[in-house]
């Protein structure tokens, strides 16, 4: 057989250019690197360099212009496509297509690799309260804009949750936005540029992944461990790239479940002040623990640490709200960038039902019985996983996520893709991983696990693929 021909190193400079455009690196009208600026860093000389823009000229990608030197026409950008951005991945482990299948998937699925709870799990007796209280309010609430930081009784009953973490903040401090999701895509607009490098858990949340390819920029994996990120890598990350930003989830970590210890926590905070990194700490889970765990924000007290979170997982994925807590300058350019990107966050509707619930009492007694109910459906879970050698990683202290192996030899993608067939949705490791290093594991949610239906499939699926 023939071998492929392999490309010149005209034709590697050109690709290279093209793929700077391509993920928006460089944009039209910017100027090119010089010939010689371009030819030393990447280690060719300087006529191979000068072929490369002739040939990129001749297809009009980029413009010479006489005395100054090698520009992108307008003509050489494409619309965004963040499915080719990044390393190219089977779909079975694509955030994209993951999230598209759970999503969108058939009423009669089931889910055990989705990322919410069943629908009968939450206070739908409270949100229909809060409902018609709202029906009743005055026309502003049905049908204005709120204002450019939320609604302040929602904002006033957040800064008394935080004063009782031990976490005490001014109103200056805290914004509330569309969702979690928003939260976390104004802080990339706000303080990352195209090329950045940002640390990410690896295991970690796979919608974090996606939507750093959106804002062009590069995810550098930190290992976890059952204490939460190792300190030691990542250190030596921090050192190595310089990143500007680390997201996270301290409390009931997703995908692993693990939390973060006071001794990791210091360790982390340590070397972020060292170099001047930035950490955006997600909160989504935070009460599902049944105690507080260590919090870089309270730490930290915002000085570097960015604190996050939104209602969708304990309340409702409907009624969308999230929040951002971080220095008063931030909170400031932020709210200028969501008038500028979306006008305002959450509507006034969506916030009220939110303040209404977390003021009275239902809500502590909600999340006191969702603990127990969750603590009892991984039991279970564990139990049948071990039917079949699946082995949780460690047993969370809280949520609704294990992170389990599967027995040697099998890829949890194959095994995703054949209980899709038979109409079970799961969740394989390497979605999770920006290193592609979790092919054996499989994260289950234990309110959509506890199943004859899943563990026969499961079953089903492990025996085809040995």
């Amino acid at each position: 057989m023939t071998e492929p021909r392999r490309a010149t190193r005209t034709e590697a400079l050109m690709a290279a250019v093209r793929a700077r455009i391509a993920s928006r690196a460089i944009g039209a009208g910017d100027r090119l690197p010089s010939v010689r600026g371009f030819a030393e860093s990447m280690g060719v000389s300087p006529s191979t360099v000068v072929e490369a823009y002739d040939r990129l000229a001749a297809s009009g990608v980029i413009e010479a212009r006489r005395g100054s030197g090698f520009y992108v026409t307008g003509a050489a950008l494409q619309p965004l496509s963040l499915g080719d951005m990044g390393p190219q991945r089977e779909r079975d482990i694509d955030p994209f297509w993951v999230s598209r299948q759970s999503l969108d998937a058939d009423p009669s699925m089931a889910m055990p690799g989705c990322g919410w709870l069943p629908a009968d799990w939450m206070p739908n007796a409270a949100l229909r309260r809060a409902l018609r209280n709202a029906a009743r309010s005055d026309g502003e609430l049905l049908s204005g804009y709120g204002s450019t930081r939320g609604f302040a009784a929602l904002r006033r009953i957040l800064l008394g949750r935080f004063a009782e973490d031990g976490m005490e903040i001014g109103a200056d401090q805290l914004l509330l936005t569309g969702s979690g999701t928003q939260a976390v895509d104004l802080i990339c607009r706000f303080l990352l540029r195209p090329g950045d490098r940002v640390l990410v858990d690896d295991p970690g949340y796979f919608n974090f992944h996606a939507l750093l390819r959106a804002h062009q920029v590069e995810p550098i994996g930190i290992p976890v461990t059952p204490s939460g990120p190792d300190p030691a890598a990542f250190e030596a990350a921090v050192t190595a790239h310089q990143p500007r930003l680390y997201i996270t989830n301290s409390a009931l970590h997703n995908p692993t479940g693990a939390t973060i210890t006071p001794q990791a926590a210091h360790r982390i905070l340590r070397v972020a002040a060292a170099h001047d990194l930035i950490i955006v700490e997600d909160e989504i889970f935070a009460d599902f623990e049944p105690s507080l765990s260590p919090r870089m924000a309270i730490l930290d007290g915002l000085d570097r640490v960015i604190r996050i979170g939104s209602f969708s997982k304990t309340l409702s994925a409907s009624v969308r709200c999230g929040y951002i807590a971080a220095r008063a300058d931030w909170i400031e350019g932020l709210v200028d960038l969501q008038v500028a990107t979306s006008f305002v966050g959450p509507g006034p509707i969506a916030t009220q039902l939110i303040a209404d619930i977390l003021a009275g009492g239902s809500y502590r007694k909600h999340m006191a019985g969702l603990r127990a109910r969750l603590t009892a459906a991984r039991e279970r879970t564990a139990a049948r996983l071990a039917r079949l050698d699946i082995v949780p990683q460690s047993m969370p202290r809280g949520g609704f996520y294990l992170w389990c192996s599967l027995p040697e030899g099998l890829d949890s993608a194959t095994i995703a893709r054949r209980c899709m067939d038979l109409g079970v949705v799961l969740a394989p490791g390497n979605v999770f991983s920006v290193s592609r290093s979790a092919t054996p594991f499989l994260r289950f949610n234990v309110a959509h696990s506890d199943s004859d239906r899943v563990e026969n499939t499961l079953r089903t699926a492990m025996n085809a693929a040995q």
